[in-house]
């Protein structure tokens, strides 16, 4: 069995810059709960957009959230996760729902009018992989990093 190796910040930063989707784990009177999102990166944080009545609008804004995003090969036993933790901050988008930032903006996959934006600026970004050194994680590509 391979050994978990840890991943720097910088490739924590860049997997999350391979992907558009992630889970949000928060906590509702109810227990727990993990919702899929979509996410953009910028600067020391992740954005995201839901509706207003939401149970992750409602209940995360202002508490401790997690975010992971990951990759998984169970044929090969291999994979790779990155971990985000913080406090989830709401924040109003001027006109229309406009991303307020160079570069692209979460773009919901659902249906349906998503005016409420999230922030997750986390104060602590983990990463690890298993599977040994024959598979190195995804390599970014050349576009801009938005940060």
């Amino acid at each position: 069995m391979d050994d978990v190796v840890l991943l720097s910040d910088a490739e924590c930063r860049d997997l999350l810059e391979t992907d558009t989707v992630g889970r949000v784990a928060f906590v509702t009177p109810a227990g727990p709960r993990i919702v899929p999102v979509n996410y953009a990166l910028h600067g020391e944080g992740l954005e995201m957009r839901t509706t207003a009545y939401s149970e992750l609008a409602v209940y995360a804004p202002g508490h401790e959230i997690a975010f992971e995003i990951d990759q998984l090969d169970s044929e090969r036993r291999r994979g790779w996760s990155v971990v985000a933790h913080g406090v989830c901050e709401r924040f109003e988008q001027p006109g229309s729902g406009s991303w307020h930032h160079d570069g692209p903006g979460p773009e919901p996959w659902a249906g349906g009018f998503r005016p409420m934006w999230l922030r997750l600026e986390w104060r602590e970004l983990t990463g690890r992989r298993v599977g040994g050194p024959h598979w190195p994680h995804p390599v970014v590509s050349g576009r801009g990093r938005g940060y």
